[in-house]
């Protein structure tokens, strides 16, 4: 009897892991329409340290198609905080034109996607990178919170607020 239990509950939790979920992947891939795409790959790859895995176009035609644009082609680059099929893709794209919001000053200040958390091993290799390419740190530098842990607020250079989270 105490084998037919065990074997039911293996059965019941290997069922329960493959209809737990809909999605094909537990990675997010966000799409981020940025003024400069250049100034901006160069802030997500030097500063805080995110690779360039990729890069595709959606011509003009297709974005209309699909509902993306009225009348912009797409071309995107694509960082990932590390280089593996798992990983969540930071998708930048720039249409060539100047945003119609002003830059953020504080989270509060407009509703949307305001802020991404970066959770680091050590943050003191980012903070020496933010220093050397004198971004503005927002928080204390770095704010400690909680036991051993240390907290950085950067922007993006289109006002994205960038949390990073992690030990000395």
């Amino acid at each position: 009897m105490k084998k037919f239990i065990f074997t039911l509950v293996i059965s019941l939790v290997v069922l329960n892991a493959f209809a737990q979920s809909e999605f094909s992947s537990s990675a997010i891939s966000v799409g981020v329409v940025v003024e400069d795409l250049e100034k901006s790959i160069d802030f997500y790859t030097n500063v805080i340290g995110m690779t360039k895995t990729g890069e595709f176009s959606v011509d003009k035609a297709s974005c209309k198609k699909l509902g993306l644009t009225d009348s912009y082609q797409l071309d995107v680059t694509i960082l990932k905080l590390e280089n593996s099929d798992q990983a969540s893709e930071w998708k930048l794209m720039s249409l060539g034109t100047k945003a119609k919001h002003p830059k953020q000053n504080f989270m509060s200040d407009d509703t949307g996607m305001q802020y991404i958390t970066l959770f680091v091993n050590h943050i003191n290799p980012i903070l020496k990178r933010v220093k050397e390419h004198q971004v503005k740190i927002l928080s204390e530098a770095p704010s400690t919170i909680g036991e051993n842990r240390k907290f950085l607020l950067v922007q993006d250079p289109d006002g994205t607020f960038i949390e990073i989270i992690g030990p000395e």
